[in-house]
């Protein structure tokens, strides 16, 4: 509350007019509103066990209130913000005028207890998580049945709104993955990726409609890992960018911008946070990534290992080859690719086996499905 008061009187005074408070703290007002409410009433019980020795301690109304009311969902808000807050938060921490504002406006306070502010602003997921406790702690210590009955109950709608929003967060990340990717993977036109397709120029506008870039737009695709690879080419060794995702994989020449990612007129773009480290750093600085050649289907993928001994003549450690293969079974690419080392040659081996291995398991037990299950016929 010290950052957000602090804020809003600094925007009153006109300074960070251009910082969005939803943004930074979402529905705190109400999610503090809702929570000192419930401690308020909950305490009030105690107090009135404690004033009665005699009477039971009864904490069904309150619980019923509040845990049948709007205290998860309100929890479920601000957790949904979450992810997004923090990383708008850390492009924000760049500028100098919003660092003063942190440091010598609020962490400088001593309510704030020398914490900061990423460190309370994952608090009320602390709090959402230990409401289970809670109520257990209440069931194990109440002695009517028909009571604990109706505290299990709240337990239990209490632990599924927490994998619903589980289930949630993981879907929004991957959405926002996606999106994020979709910006900085730039797909070529087939003439501009390959000189021995020529197309005339009046004819260019009419091919010129791509939709690779709405393969990345399926909010069902997962990226499994990714990682920079170095590719052996006939005269040179080119640093490159690999995508593995549970359909397909992408390889990527890196590229980079003179203008950086994120610094245009509007302000500053946040990169998303479940983003390597080094793909998050390598956007920043203005970087972006060209479709090198076609996605490879997984069951198209043929891996195979190299032999150290087979590539000491072009100087090459941690190698591995993908070959890609069309319908009819003929190769119609071939990549050396280079790891920095070995750990990460195994491990990129193994993702790719992995991959392959499960996306061939569900399309044969699609296929047996649709055996068992045929598609109903458009002339019945």
């Amino acid at each position: 509350k010290i950052f957000m008061s602090t804020l809003k009187y600094l925007q009153s005074n006109d300074f960070l007019l251009d910082v969005d408070l939803w943004r930074l703290f979402a529905n705190l007002e109400e999610l503090n509103k809702i929570s000192l409410s419930f401690l308020k009433s909950f305490f009030e019980t105690v107090k009135e066990h404690a004033s009665k020795s005699d009477s039971p301690m009864d904490f069904s109304s309150t619980l019923r209130k509040f845990f049948q009311g709007d205290l998860c969902q309100t929890h479920q808000v601000y957790c949904l913000n979450y992810t997004a807050a923090v990383f708008y938060l850390e492009n924000l921490r760049q500028r100098e005028d919003f660092g003063i504002y942190l440091k010598q406006w609020c962490e400088q306070n001593e309510q704030c207890k020398r914490l900061h502010l990423p460190e309370l602003l994952v608090a009320p997921l602390h709090r959402l998580t230990r409401y289970p406790l809670l109520l257990n702690n209440i069931w194990k210590r109440s002695t009517d049945e028909g009571e604990k009955g109706f505290i299990r109950s709240l337990k239990e709608k209490v632990e599924k709104s927490i994998r619903d929003l589980e289930g949630k967060v993981k879907w929004l990340d991957n959405f926002q993955k996606f999106r994020q990717l979709q910006e900085v993977i730039i797909w070529p036109q087939v003439w501009d990726r390959d000189k021995r397709f020529f197309v005339p120029e009046y004819l260019k506008q009419s091919l010129r409609e791509n939709s690779g870039e709405n393969i990345l737009s399926s909010a069902n695709r997962l990226l499994l890992h990714e990682g920079r690879l170095t590719l052996a080419e006939s005269t040179r060794l080119l640093d490159v960018y690999l995508f593995l995702f549970d359909d397909f994989l992408l390889i990527t020449k890196i590229k980079r911008n003179k203008k950086k990612y994120g610094c245009s007129d509007t302000g500053l773009i946040p990169v998303c946070p479940s983003l390597t480290p080094e793909l998050q750093s390598f956007i920043r600085d203005g970087g972006f990534c060209t479709v090198l050649d076609q996605p490879i289907p997984l069951d198209r993928l043929i891996l195979k290992n190299v032999d150290p001994v087979h590539v000491t003549v072009f100087s090459l450690r941690n190698a591995f080859l993908i070959q890609h293969e069309n319908r009819y079974r003929q190769c119609i690419a071939v990549f050396l690719l280079q790891a920095q080392t070995e750990a990460a040659k195994k491990t990129w081996m193994s993702q790719i086996e992995m991959a392959i291995s499960n996306y061939t398991t569900q399309h044969e037990t699609k296929k047996s499905m649709a055996f068992y299950f045929p598609a109903e016929s458009s002339e019945i």
